[in-house]
């Protein structure tokens, strides 16, 4: 029997995604944001409030980067969402972390995430519902570290965070349990 626990966005894991920009002085800002997705192959959604120093650099430069936090930064990742840009100037030099510029967008890499998507502003999404800033994915960079022999991004090496809103908490990906379309074409193939 299921409980009625309230109104709770029950969707887990949700991605720890550290969203890299460059103030109007050409200053870092690196926020940590929670509701994002990817929504085609070469786009990502963000859901952000317009009030975020963040949105207000996107506009600025119409770019961004995004980079997933991993299990070694999740101090830094957990204050970029503790401390607001817009009451700390000096927030991402609190961290000694390092950024170096995107060669594809007007906006930094920080370096010591494993991996990063480099996007330009595609559109902004204002409606009653949302707030959402839309990335055109222009390319994604990862430590050689985080790659499998086939070349490819393995998640275990990666040890990327996830978030869970039931008990804030973050989290990193165990066991791979099953191939995704494949773990269910018996069960399609017995109801054709």
């Amino acid at each position: 029997m299921k409980k009625d626990i309230g109104k709770i966005p029950a969707i887990f894991p949700m991605p720890v995604l550290m969203i890299g920009t460059y103030d109007e002085n050409g200053k870092v800002d690196v926020m940590n944001a929670a509701w994002g997705q990817v929504c085609d192959n070469d786009r990502i959604i963000l859901s952000l409030t317009e009030s975020h120093k963040t949105v207000k650099n996107i506009k600025l430069n119409k770019a961004f980067t995004v980079a997933l936090a991993d299990r070694v930064h999740v101090e830094a990742a957990d204050y970029f969402g503790i401390v607001s840009g817009n009451n700390a100037e000096d927030k991402f030099e609190r961290t000694g972390y390092h950024a170096v510029k995107s060669d594809k967008v007007n906006a930094p890499i920080i370096e010591e995430f494993p991996i990063v998507m480099e996007c330009e502003l595609a559109e902004i999404i204002d409606t009653e519902s949302i707030y959402g800033i839309v990335g055109k994915i222009l390319n994604t960079k990862v430590d050689e570290s985080a790659l499998s022999e086939n070349g490819k991004v393995d998640v275990r090496k990666l040890d990327a965070l996830m978030f869970d809103q039931f008990q804030s908490g973050y989290y990193t990906v165990g066991e791979k349990v099953a191939t995704a379309w494949n773990a269910g074409l018996d069960l399609a193939k017995r109801n054709r």
